[in-house]
């Protein structure tokens, strides 16, 4: 039997991606909903940006759609299932959603139709009526993958680099076969040619005395290294080695081959108690308790068997030493009126950013500067912030087509077992 949704006003002010949570089964959104959402998006609470934002997702999938097109449903995506609008309801005392959902079941009796709805009192009448109701909780995670593209397109076993690149394959993106990878670069003719991968995991290159420790990695640096990508995001959860491939990048461009005058790391500060300026020091020494995962990263790189360092503890203070004067840490609150001339420049914990905070730093980088933005959507300590009105997630999107813009989602964590099991549970 045919298994559908129909969507109250409530579930999207609750969580406006829940258009794309329900697997293949299709969603049924009366013009009732999309009235609640006109009437609830004004204003700056939470449920007003997520009403903001469910129009946005329905606005997107109308673009460039014929009217009489509607009734065959708009498509949500890969193995979702697809949109469809009501506008013809029952008359009488039921609510405007449930009369969309009477008459649905009404016409469509080989349906198995569900009330999806926060309001406990919707569910209840829906019952009374005869309709199947349920709630609709969005407390499980919601992984950079689930809504960003992943920058990585598997081939089928024994397909040749030559193959033809998916018709959803942008610019920097990868195709992944059984032992090779390739990254789809602009030609000449502007169409995407498939160029090999450095390996850089053990028994291939090295990048500052370190190697990729699996395939994804290795990608990462393929776009870190790469002077044609002006702006890398890196997504994933921690442990995945996101702050580590993008110092050890960053060094080698500044201290090896000069191609950067210094790196320059930078992160939002979610403060829990007070906020940056209550603290002493100067603009780095204030900074620097947000900085604990450079310090973490800088200790790896400066290790004796790691770059210029020597064998002993004097060596890695000296070599330890050295970077920390190669690199700058500067606060957000500062950037607005700075011009960054051939910096690579490291935006920490990019999650946390509003679209307007992303758009006034990305707007900073002046000729030869390189911006690399790390994050993790699934954790978000910004109280106003969504992993859908996330600056992170407004980056990837509005980059995605751009030549010199490179995009990847790390997943496979490098950290300890009980790291490893507490991302799963927790």
């Amino acid at each position: 039997m045919h298994q559908a949704c129909l969507l109250d006003t409530s579930v999207l002010l609750h969580d406006p991606a829940a258009l794309f949570r329900f697997e293949s089964r299709d969603i049924y959104l009366p013009l009732a909903v999309l009235h609640g959402l006109d009437a609830a998006r004004h204003g700056n609470s939470e449920e007003a940006r997520n009403a903001l934002q469910a129009a946005r997702f329905l606005d997107e999938r109308l673009a460039g759609v014929a009217p009489r097109s509607l009734a065959d449903g708009l498509p949500l995506g890969e193995g979702l299932g697809r949109l469809y609008f009501l506008t013809d309801t029952e008359a009488g005392q039921a609510p405007p959603v449930l009369a969309a959902a009477q008459t649905l079941a009404r016409t469509h009796p080989d349906m198995q139709l569900t009330v999806v709805a926060r309001d406990i009192n919707l569910r209840i009448q829906a019952s009374v009526l005869g309709l199947e109701a349920s709630d609709h909780e969005s407390e499980a995670r919601l992984d950079d993958p689930d809504l960003l593209p992943d920058g990585m397109h598997t081939l089928p076993p024994g397909t040749p680099a030559a193959t033809e690149p998916p018709a959803t394959a942008t610019a920097n993106e990868f195709l992944l076969g059984d032992e090779q990878a390739w990254r789809l670069v602009p030609g000449a003719s502007g169409a995407l040619e498939p160029t090999p991968v450095v390996d850089y995991r053990p028994g291939g290159e090295s990048v500052w005395g370190i190697h990729a420790r699996n395939r994804q990695q290795a990608l990462a640096l393929d776009l870190l290294l790469d002077p044609e990508v002006d702006l890398v995001t890196l997504l994933g959860p921690a442990g995945t080695g996101k702050t580590l491939l993008t110092l050890a990048a960053g060094l080698t461009q500044t201290l090896e081959t000069d191609r950067y005058d210094e790196i320059l790391m930078t992160r939002a500060t979610v403060a829990i108690g007070e906020e940056i300026g209550y603290l002493p020091g100067t603009e780095e020494e204030k900074m620097s308790p947000w900085m604990g995962a450079l310090m973490d990263n800088l200790e790896v790189l400066s290790a004796p068997s790691r770059g210029a360092g020597g064998g002993n503890r004097w060596g890695q203070a000296a070599t330890q030493d050295l970077l920390q004067s190669r690199i700058r840490i500067r606060s957000l609150n500062f950037m607005r009126g700075r011009t960054l001339l051939n910096r690579f420049m490291v935006l920490d914990e990019a999650q946390n950013l509003t679209p307007q905070q992303m758009r006034t730093l990305i707007t900073r980088a002046g000729p030869g500067t390189k911006i690399v933005c790390l994050g993790n959507i699934g954790q978000i300590d910004t109280p106003w912030l969504t992993p859908t009105t996330s600056g992170l997630t407004y980056l990837v999107r509005r980059f995605r087509d751009w030549p010199h813009g490179g995009h990847l989602t790390l997943t496979r964590g490098e950290r300890s077992r009980l790291a490893a099991y507490a991302s799963d549970v927790l």
